[in-house]
């Protein structure tokens, strides 16, 4: 595996000497969070073989295993978290112009 840190790991590396500690009550809430989306079930999945090495290919390249990679795709999907780029490059396009025509 790579020793390359992802940008968020990136971001917690670079803000550690600002954490807090949490109360009780958060820290428990946390918790079961966590393990509840620990909790998993193994499935069996087609995917085209094209589809297979790209994600294993992308998987690589952020230093992760392709399941792992493949089940975030999965979560962000089913969580409303996973954006069309298409759909990204227009708010980006929409929040320049509005910050352009702010600055006027």
């Amino acid at each position: 595996m790579s020793d390359k840190l992802t940008p968020e790991e990136q971001e917690i590396e670079d803000n550690v000497e600002h954490a807090k500690p949490v109360d009780a009550e958060t820290r428990e809430r946390v918790e079961r969070i966590l393990t509840r989306a620990r909790k998993s079930q193994a499935i069996s999945l087609r995917l085209p073989k094209e589809d297979l090495e790209l994600a294993k290919k992308r998987a690589a390249e952020a230093g992760l295993p392709y399941q792992t990679l493949i089940s975030s795709i999965i979560h962000k999907y089913v969580t409303d978290q996973l954006y069309e780029r298409d759909e990204v490059r227009k708010i980006v396009r929409e929040l320049e112009d509005e910050r352009a025509s702010s600055t006027r």
